[in-house]
């Protein structure tokens, strides 16, 4: 017997003896990818709206709706916080991956707000993952409850429901979009037993089941047009070469494996997590952008190395209009810290940088960047693991002169200050990591292409 090919091939080609079979290789999209590389508000919404101008398909990975994201397109000013961003570029279908949470009623409110600010033909582009998991009203209120167990130790979470909902994915009691969508009395069963089983830990936990029961069944048949094992269908949009464009939510420094922990998201806001949120492969993903405001935020609690305390932090505050879109809160401010970037690009393999809200820096007159930490008076070339030791570095600052002139109004990366250009080369160069895109403005045409 040969131990070459066998002489017919199943789809009928022959080969001879000894000769190994021709593989049939697919040809293969690089699956585009946009990242928060800070404790996220970078503006993402606003880099994947410009990007997904020219993709087939747009996706959400992870999160849920504590993501917010604001994207001004003509004049219009959309909020999201479940659905992808790209959901404005007509022609582009809207996936939203496994690796979400989804509350139902914010989902359908969030579309119905957004088609009141011209959103149109989402019916016809928007597709949900039948493994998604489903975020309950009694989620939101086991997450305030919670919150006000821990008192002043509170993490400062959204209260969107989004940690309880994840929690109970990994107790394996949660429930999926395809069991709403499927067989309605096991359904039925499984969100008793599950609200039940929160009653016994949360006495103070109120549900009327049969009521909450009755209102699903609507949101069932309002959901199910949408739903689609997406799995097969990235499959197949990446084999047939279709461009593809991944939107994390939150940010890697809020990621549960690798950001400031306890005071981080339920999910992984990594690279990580666009794989097993949205079931492809590594293999597939090609560019990693990295959005990085030109300084830093962060909402609610937690250490900030950089932080502003101070009237400097006050204006970055209110040139930023820096408050959160989920939860209407004042965003902390600081320096841009180049320490923290350097490890969320370790962890992530960013391929390049958009650097957004540079004209918020206008009218400074000197202007600090971290470029490292001293931890317990000597320097350090790692980024703190434990959250007691990074709220005890001490910042090593470089400073720059303040360009002190709008750059609001500048299309071009040549036609920015000197010392606007030098600050984006030194992130550049400190992190070994070009920089594509600086955004200077709210609206879409106010990002610089580099």
């Amino acid at each position: 017997m040969s131990t070459g090919c066998v002489r017919m091939q199943a789809n009928g080609d022959s080969c001879e003896p000894g000769q190994r079979k021709k593989l049939h290789t697919q040809t293969e999209a690089k699956v585009m990818v946009v990242l928060g590389a800070q404790w996220g508000d970078e503006g993402k919404g606003k880099v994947v709206d410009m990007l997904a101008t020219n993709v087939d398909v747009v996706c959400r990975c992870q999160g849920g709706s504590n993501a917010g994201h604001t994207v001004v397109v003509d004049g219009a000013e959309y909020h999201f916080h479940l659905l992808p961003s790209g959901i404005i570029n007509p022609r582009c279908k809207s996936v939203i991956g496994n690796g979400v949470v989804i509350h139902l009623p914010g989902l359908f409110e969030e579309l119905e707000e957004n088609e009141a600010q011209g959103l149109v033909g989402w019916k016809d582009r928007l597709i949900i993952s039948d493994r998604a998991h489903i975020v309950f009203d009694f989620h939101q209120q086991v997450d305030q409850l919670q919150e006000m167990e821990k008192g002043s130790k509170s993490l400062g979470t959204t209260k969107k429901g989004i940690g309880p909902a994840y929690a109970s994915k990994a107790a394996r009691t949660g429930i999926r979009i395809s069991d709403l969508v499927g067989d309605y009395d096991k359904f039925s069963e499984k969100f008793t037993t599950l609200v039940t089983s929160h009653q016994k830990v949360f006495p103070a936990l109120k549900v009327d089941i049969n009521s909450e029961l009755e209102r699903y069944k609507g949101y069932a048949e309002r959901v199910r047009p949408f739903v689609k094992e997406t799995v097969h269908y990235l499959y197949q949009a990446v084999k047939e070469g279709k461009k593809v464009l991944v939107e994390g939510a939150n940010a890697a420094l809020l990621d549960i494996d690798f950001g400031t922990y306890p005071y981080v998201t339920s999910s992984n806001c990594s690279i990580g997590g666009v794989c097993t949120g949205l079931g492809i492969p590594p293999t597939v993903i090609g560019d990693i952008v990295a959005v990085v405001k030109a300084y830093t935020t962060r909402v609610g609690d937690g250490p900030f190395p950089t932080e502003l305390l101070d009237a400097t932090g006050d204006i970055l505050q209110k040139r930023g209009a820096e408050f959160g879109v989920t939860t209407k809160r004042k965003r902390r401010c600081g320096w841009l810290d180049l320490a923290l970037l350097k490890f969320t690009a370790m962890v992530n393999g960013y391929t390049s940088i958009c650097v957004t809200k540079l004209d918020i820096l206008d009218t400074l007159p000197k202007i600090k960047v971290c470029i490292g930490y001293r931890l317990n008076g000597k320097e350090i070339d790692y980024f703190p693991s434990s959250s007691s030791d990074l709220a005890k570095v001490e910042p090593i600052y470089q400073e720059f002169e303040g360009w002190q002139t709008s750059t609001e109004g500048v299309r071009s990366f040549n036609n920015l200050p000197s010392s606007a250009k030098k600050y984006i080369q030194t992130l550049e160069e400190y992190l070994d990591i070009p920089v594509k895109w600086v955004g200077v403005g709210a609206g879409r045409e106010s990002i610089i292409a580099i």
